[in-house]
Order: structure tokens, then sequence, then C-alpha cells
């Protein structure tokens, strides 16, 4: 099997976090809810996890960090911190995955928000100036997909902020957290989201947000938090406002495993050895009759290391059948839940398949890859 599916999910996780995941369900513990050794390791696991995850993010107090099931939930949450109302205005590009996209299309049906969203431009990137003409009064939040699960495309946010000034800013880094050097992006995005299973080689059920000092928290569920049992209220502090219920402890246990990993490794590595492959398998695939590349060229380094073709003749689902039965790779096909990012890069309603390459993959895997590609182009032709 050659697996180049790492943006829906990363595979193979490093031993660390097998292990990790495996000694905290061993463990008769819940975080912050007993006073038992047992218990009091639990909270301690949790708070490197959270510690782990401001560290990557460059934010300064871990606090600020909340966890959540998965970058969805973070994103509902976020959303709905800014309490939205009828006329106001959001802004976000066309990239955005459906985590995104359906939180502002219910803004807007249901709460009349105008919801305006960016298309990219010929190069498949997301111009700031485009968002700093479509700025108004009225703009309460801007939305940006750092990078695109369809396209590979970085979004060039930091520049985005500065163009819509003291609008806030929500970043979704699904694509990019534990991939990409993040650097001080906590000191100027107002929000950042994060999914623990992808780039960041944790477990599934994990994830959460960076909230900035200031902005506003609104829970979607309230209920047991270990803290102000004696209140009906929910708490209104941080990070226990957004913490309702008990945390996923054996999927916290294998983020912060995770985190070790990365920072052991070095994410500046992992992200130039993902890259290369991308640019690897970008030229051979090149060579390929009648196939199209979304997104930024080779060589670009405005993209992460997944690269979504569309093939003359074939539809994406065919194409991934034919990969997976004649050479095991595995790949996957569709609209990828971004139909806004596929009408942007005119590959609706066929949608694409997406190779999307991670630390523990090969060049050798990037040149199989590409080979098939050009040798199912001359057999269909």
């Amino acid at each position: 099997m050659i697996y180049l599916d790492n943006a829906a999910t990363s595979f193979p996780k490093p031993d660390s976090v097998v292990k990790a995941v495996e000694g905290a369900l061993l463990a008769p513990a819940s975080p912050g809810r007993s006073g038992h050794r047992p218990a009091h390791e639990a909270s301690r696991t949790v708070h490197r996890a959270r510690k782990a995850m401001a560290g990557i993010f460059g934010a300064k107090d871990p606090e600020r960090v909340a966890f959540a099931a998965n970058v969805t939930w973070a994103i509902n949450v976020a959303v709905r911190g800014f309490d939205i109302k009828a006329g106001d205005h959001v802004l976000s590009g066309t990239l955005e995955h459906n985590s995104t996209a359906r939180p502002l299309r219910l803004l807007r049906d249901r709460c009349g928000a105008d919801w305006e969203a960016v298309d990219p431009g010929p190069d498949g990137v997301l111009d700031p100036e485009d968002f700093r003409r479509r700025v108004r009064p009225g703009t309460r939040l801007v939305v940006v997909n750092h990078a695109s699960n369809v396209t590979g495309a970085l979004a060039p946010v930091r520049e985005i902020k500065e163009a819509v000034g003291a609008v806030p800013i929500l970043v979704d880094t699904a694509q990019t957290a534990g991939s990409v050097p993040l650097g001080d992006m906590a000191s100027w995005a107002d929000v950042i989201c994060f999914t623990g299973h992808k780039g960041l080689l944790g477990p599934t059920g994990t994830g959460g947000l960076c909230v900035g000092e200031g902005v506003p928290c609104r829970a979607l569920a309230v209920g047991g938090s270990g803290s102000r049992s004696e209140s009906l209220e929910h708490p209104d502090f941080m990070p226990d406002a957004l913490e309702a219920g008990t945390l996923n402890t054996h999927g916290l246990a294998g983020l912060a495993a995770a985190a070790s990993f990365l920072a052991e490794t070095g994410i500046e590595k992992i992200r130039a050895h993902e890259m290369d492959l991308a640019n690897v398998f970008m030229e051979g695939a090149a060579k390929a009759q009648g196939l199209r590349i979304l997104g930024p060229g080779l060589g670009d380094p405005r993209r992460v290391a997944t690269v979504s073709v569309v093939m003359e003749g074939v539809s994406s689902s065919d194409l991934a059948r034919l990969l997976e039965e004649g050479y095991g790779i595995m790949t996957r096909a569709g609209l990828h839940c971004s139909p806004m990012a596929h009408r942007a890069s005119g590959s609706f309603p066929g949608g694409a398949t997406r190779f999307s390459f991670g630390f523990f993959n090969t060049e050798a895997e990037a040149e199989t890859a590409a080979g098939a590609l050009r040798e199912i182009a001359r057999a269909r032709r």
C-alpha cells in the first residue's frame, strides 16, 4: 500500500503516539474530576497537550487553547463567539472547506448575515488586496482557510489580516498545523482553529481553538467543567468556558506525544520533505497526457504537499479506483467537502483525484504515483 491521503488523516502515526494512547487507555482517570493520583496525572497529560498546542501557534498563555472533538466543532464555536447578527458582513475565501462554509451559510440563512466569499487570483492564491477592497463598516469577521485541501494553495493570512485591519480574523489551520511552521500566528490572529489528526500526527477526535485575548467566547454546549461546581452558570473563563464535559484524554495523550515528535523532528524539516515529494510528483505527473494539476505550479512555495489532478476522459472516482486496484495507491476522489474550491478551480461538479503527501512518504512513492498517472493516461488514450 502507498498511502497518499494524508490530507484526510495522516498515516502512519509515530510509535510514541500509539504508545501514549494505549497508556492513557490503561489509566483509570478523568482529568479535573477527582483528587486521586491517576486523575492528577490525566490533568497533567491534558496540560502537556495544551502547552504543546500553544507552542505550535506561538501563544504565550496555554490557557487560551480550548480542546474540541475536531476542527469543525472548533470553527462552529469560534463563529458563534462573534454573535453575528442580521446585516453584519462576513468575509471568507472561496477555498473554504464545508467545515467553514456551512456555518457561514447558516449565519446567512438563519441570522440574515451578509456572507461574501473572495475568489483566488489566476494563480490560485488569495490576494489580500481583494479583502481590503471588500471590508466595510459592517464587516464583523474574516474567515480564511490557511491552505486549501483541494488545490494546496497557501493563503497569505498575515497579509490578509494586515489588509483588513481591526476586523477579527479566524484562521483554519486544518491543513497546515504540524506541516507548516506557524511562528507567532497567535500574536496577530484572533482565533486559530486546528485538528489533531492530520499534520499534527495525533489521533482522530482531537482538535480545538486558540483564542486571542479579548476575543469573545460563547460555548456551543455547557455542562460539567470540573470547576465552579457550586454554580449552575457555566464558567466564563478560558479554557473551561469552551470545554463542557469530559475531554478526550486518550486522544490528547496521543496529541501531546505527537507534538513532542514534531518538536524533536522539526516542522521546518517536515515541511521541506513533504514539498520535495510534492515537487517530484508534480514534475512526473505533468508528463501525463490530458492531465491538469490544480493550484500553484511546480516549485511554487505558496502551496502545501496536497496535489489534486483532473484527467481528461476519466472521472475522479474511476482514476482513484484504477490507482488503488492497479498500483495500491490510496488517494481521495470527488469534491473533498469543498465544492466552492472546486468551482473556483474549474473542477466542479466532477471533482478531482487528490494526492496528499506526509512526512512518512518516500521519494520512490512519489515517483511511483506519477508513473502510475502516466501509464493510466497512455492506456486510456
